[in-house]
């Protein structure tokens, strides 16, 4: 299969990790030789009630046996969408109640961005360095990060970068910006989380100059935070709410929220603003309603800020410089690059995944389903510290 594996499907580096998966269930995958791992990374966040969730699988086969795809975007009534997009706008403030459903998050941020050049007449973006949005032309141009963006270059135009947490940077945002689009935390750039009241001052700057605010809860949505929503965190709501990867449970998914004032700016001057042919679809839709609901109606979130307390207790050596983020949402800070190479090859020998960050290269991604326990935890940290101590005494 390797080799076939490397020929025909397109790889996105030169040496990826080439695991041949049989199945997963619960908090483990399996490889072909029926080798259990421990998953400490979710798909990179992408599966907050862990694998084969038997109340997502229930959801995905009895749509299946209804209907699955039959009409683009937004002209169809169909149920799990509306639903879906309902249960959202439940859990979220008056301000945000119009739920646009896309097929991933790159997506929606690209939604996003036309939304909020259209409701402002302005073509100005602000924002930050070492930022991730995704990967498609618009959200690669708002990626703070040249080294992945000059091969593709030209970008869109009018794009301007601010430090995260800089409250100096703030008097960029003036009256020529449409928007602010900021993570709510930094992922990429190592789970860096806003400090001082910074989105709220944000929040305050883009209010007195009329630009909009964007957060970005692709990763820290659905729960990975001990919130909901991460912006909950920090006393900032945004006008335009981006949301993915855990939305899915497993699937493929994104949306954009924002006041159905502002929604409806898409559907006129000029029609078809925005369009999807599989955005909010049944089956896809589905799985989401049904994470959704077991993540709202659960203690999951609630536990995941104790789970948070004892992998923080648990991970201490010498080589663990730093551990970064909040919830479920956690990054190990090695003193190096080469450490923290060894330790996720290292772990994955062992029977347990970890994953890097996009930019700093000294993180240890840790990003396990929710459902994850406390047995779990404890059997993933044992082996981190043991292959650290091997590194350390080599």
């Amino acid at each position: 299969m390797k080799p076939d594996f490397l020929s025909h499907q397109a790889q996105t580096s030169p040496h990826p990790l080439a695991m041949e998966i049989s199945h997963a269930n619960g908090s483990y995958i399996y490889d072909t030789n029926n080798k259990a791992y421990l998953d400490f990374v979710a798909g990179v966040s992408a599966c907050p009630l862990g694998h084969q969730h038997p109340k997502v699988n229930s959801a995905i086969k009895n749509q299946l046996d209804q209907y699955s795809h039959v009409m683009v975007y937004g002209e169809y009534i169909q149920k799990p969408a509306v639903e879906l997009t309902k249960l959202l706008a439940k859990h979220l403030p008056t301000s945000l109640q119009s739920t646009y459903l896309t097929n991933s998050g790159t997506e929606a941020i690209e939604g996003a961005l036309k939304l909020a050049k259209r409701a402002t007449g302005r073509s100005e973006i602000i924002a930050a360095n070492h930022a991730y949005h995704g990967n498609t032309m618009g959200a690669l141009s708002v990626m703070g990060y040249e080294d992945r963006k000059q091969a593709f270059r030209p970008l869109l135009p009018d794009v301007k970068f601010i430090e995260f947490n800089n409250e100096d940077n703030l008097s960029k945002i003036t009256t020529k910006s449409a928007c602010v689009i900021l993570e709510t935390i930094q992922g990429g750039a190592g789970f860096i989380e806003p400090k001082n009241n910074y989105l709220e001052k944000v929040r305050k700057q883009c209010d007195a100059v009329g630009a909009l605010l964007i957060l970005d809860e692709i990763q820290p949505g659905i729960g990975r935070t001990g919130k909901l929503f991460g912006f909950e965190h920090y006393n900032c709501i945004p006008d335009i709410l981006v949301t993915g990867k855990g939305l899915g449970g497993g699937m493929p998914i994104g949306a954009f929220t924002a006041s159905l004032e502002l929604m409806n700016l898409l559907q006129d001057n000029p029609k078809l603003g925005h369009i999807t042919t599989f955005g909010g679809h049944p089956v896809i839709a589905a799985s989401a309603l049904a994470t959704l609901t077991e993540i709202t109606k659960s203690n999951l979130i609630e536990q995941t800020l104790k789970k948070e307390q004892l992998f923080r207790k648990l991970l201490v050596h010498p080589l663990i410089k730093e551990i970064r983020g909040r919830g479920l949402m956690l990054a190990i800070i090695t003193p190096s690059a080469d450490i923290t190479n060894a330790l996720i090859l290292k772990c994955q020998d062992a029977g347990l995944i970890l994953f890097w960050l996009l930019f700093e290269s000294k993180a240890v991604r840790i990003t396990p389903p929710l459902t994850i326990s406390n047995a779990e935890i404890k059997e993933g940290c044992s082996k981190i510290l043991k292959i650290l101590d091997e590194i350390k005494n080599t």
